[in-house]
């Protein structure tokens, strides 16, 4: 059977099917890729060192689509590839492409995303300024970290968490060796050196692999804790020589001035506020250990010193269980209905202006 089509109805149908194949064409324009940013520190140089910087980056870290892991040529190449997707499709809204914590959600967050460039990751199982080992970072994506916008990505699986934590491993590299290359850069010189390059890849691919063999295990075994552990570490919280109630305050819920009015910065610049130890959100994690080593260690990029080297715990080393039992009796105060008082200080607004006190503006 045949349909003759009057001229008004064939019009109509091609214009139909110009406007469906605009619509398809558009629909299918493809996303634009994703760019490594320079640092604030490298956009200030001059083009010629910014050129050279670039490139550099670029040789020993490769680009987005096709990483590389700095000082070590036979990585796999698609390891990275396949933790740059997932990167991209869960981290990159807060963390940034270049990891850089300026992601396009980051300035609705507090804490802030953060920002691997420096090589500083806070909850880790080595020494106070060592890098962490992977197993830190794998527990941080699996666990999530609570009380801030870090979720629990422990349904991924296995595979996806290695290659994510390559990625972050890379792009942390990648940032350090841009920082380093910054302090070398010299206006008045024609190029950064390459014997100079090559010796600060190694440097940071020696430090990277070091974290492995620098894992911080407790002086002592875990001690099955007693009232009168706890009774010590409160003691021992309190007393001005550990100065632990300096910024936590004598209950640990943070509520000094020092902490509130007049809190102290981290390595990113931002306020570093002691943590409310009866919030029962302990972020670098819950088990003993965990708390043994924030105790013992200190937290890298903040504030919080380690205690591990003190004459004290040097005489003693039990003390620092003393310390973790009482750290873990306030931190489950609230779950038992023990509600502390409130305290005397709240928390000051943050400056306009600043990303803290924008974000808080637009929650208001």
């Amino acid at each position: 059977m045949s349909i003759n089509l009057r001229p008004n109805s064939r019009s109509a149908i091609l214009a139909g099917l110009l406007v469906a194949m605009l619509v398809a064409v558009s629909g299918c324009e493809r996303a634009s890729e994703p760019v490594f940013a320079l640092n604030d520190e490298t956009s200030e140089l001059d083009t010629k060192l910014r050129i050279q910087i670039r490139g550099a980056l670029r040789t020993h870290c490769g680009t987005p689509q096709v990483p590389k892991m700095l000082g070590d040529e036979s990585f796999d190449t698609k390891q990275l590839q396949h933790g740059m997707a997932i990167y991209m499709q869960r981290c990159a809204q807060c963390h940034g492409v270049s990891g850089d914590g300026r992601g396009p959600q980051a300035e609705h967050l507090y804490p802030l995303p953060r920002d691997y460039r420096r090589g500083i990751f806070k909850f880790t199982s080595t020494p106070y300024g060592a890098k962490p080992r992977r197993e830190d970072l794998l527990k941080t994506l699996r666990r999530g970290i609570p009380g801030t916008s870090m979720p629990s990505f422990a349904r991924l699986p296995k595979a996806d968490l290695e290659a994510v934590v390559d990625y972050v491993i890379a792009l942390s590299k990648r940032g350090e060796l841009e920082s380093q290359l910054v302090q070398e850069a010299d206006p008045d010189e024609p190029e950064i050196d390459p014997e100079i390059v090559q010796e600060l890849v190694d440097y940071i691919t020696e430090s990277w692999k070091m974290a492995h063999f620098t894992e911080v295990m407790p002086l002592t075994p875990l001690p099955e804790f007693t009232a009168e552990d706890v009774a010590t570490g409160k003691e021992l919280f309190t007393s001005p020589d550990v100065g632990c109630a300096n910024c936590h305050g004598s209950d640990g819920r943070g509520q000094t001035a020092a902490n509130v009015v007049t809190p102290l910065k981290d390595m990113w610049g931002h306020d570093a506020r002691a943590a409310d130890l009866t919030s029962g959100m302990l972020r670098g994690g819950s088990k003993p250990v965990d708390v043994y080593r924030r105790v013992f260690n200190g937290i890298n990029g903040t504030p919080m010193p380690g205690f591990g080297t003190s004459a004290k715990i040097r005489d003693d080393p039990e003390l620092v269980w003393k310390l973790v039992a009482y750290v873990l009796q306030i931190s489950g105060q609230r779950r038992s209905g023990q509600v502390p008082p409130v305290g005397q200080f709240t928390f000051a607004p943050y400056p306009q202006g600043t990303p803290e006190g924008d974000a808080q503006t637009e929650d208001e």
